[in-house]
């Protein structure tokens, strides 16, 4: 059901510049419709840089950030009856499920939704986004990490999911490091602004 699935296309040189890693590729069925399965073959990337600086200033090795971007393939096709738009209200509910699961599953607490917006991909296509908000307990530093996350859905050629997350606050404001590296002192702000570059720019 999935040897033919693809994968989408992700600003491999900007996430090389920003220190991204790939960590895993995987294509697994994503959710049932009653008439489909829906696989998802997805790229996932640690920010590798920050990760690395946080672990040589604390010795805590963990993911701070995260990114992915998953391309949809029908299987069965859709009827031809059934449009793009009649499925995507449907693909925005599940993405946004799975989003909070995953979260959930990483350890994270307190998971909710927020507003909703809407933004031209770089190729033309109008995404749907939603953000999510999470706090993850940080035992060992005495402080908790809240993070942003961002779930975006469109239709372009095919249907596309692309996501992240990021901390609200500095790295070296959560952790109280006194001369933290450069990638410790990145804002929210800059934090949003590179997720939402890397999410318009997969096709």
């Amino acid at each position: 059901m999935t040897s033919d699935a693809a994968f989408p296309v992700v600003p491999e040189s900007r996430l090389a510049r920003g220190g991204w890693d790939l960590t895993d590729e995987r294509v697994e069925t994503v959710f049932k419709l009653p008439t489909a399965s829906v696989a998802g073959a997805t790229k996932l990337y640690d920010d590798a840089r920050t990760r690395e600086a946080v672990a040589a200033a604390t010795g805590i090795d963990q993911q701070w950030r995260f990114f992915f971007a998953t391309a949809l393939t029908f299987r069965p096709s859709l009827a031809p009856g059934i449009g793009p738009a009649m499925i995507l209200p449907t693909v925005r509910s599940e993405a946004g499920s799975t989003f909070a699961s995953e979260l959930r599953q990483r350890g994270f607490e307190d998971v909710s939704r927020g507003r909703r917006e809407r933004v031209r991909t770089d190729s033309g296509d109008r995404a749907h986004l939603r953000t999510y908000a999470a706090e993850l307990p940080l035992d060992s530093v005495g402080t908790t990490l809240s993070i942003t996350g961002w779930v975006a859905v469109w239709h372009g050629d095919g249907f596309r999911i692309a996501a992240g997350a990021y901390p609200d606050r500095s790295l070296a404001e959560i952790l109280a490091l006194d001369e933290p590296d450069e990638p410790l002192q990145r804002s929210p702000q800059a934090y949003r602004d590179e997720l939402l570059a890397l999410i318009r720019a997969v096709e």
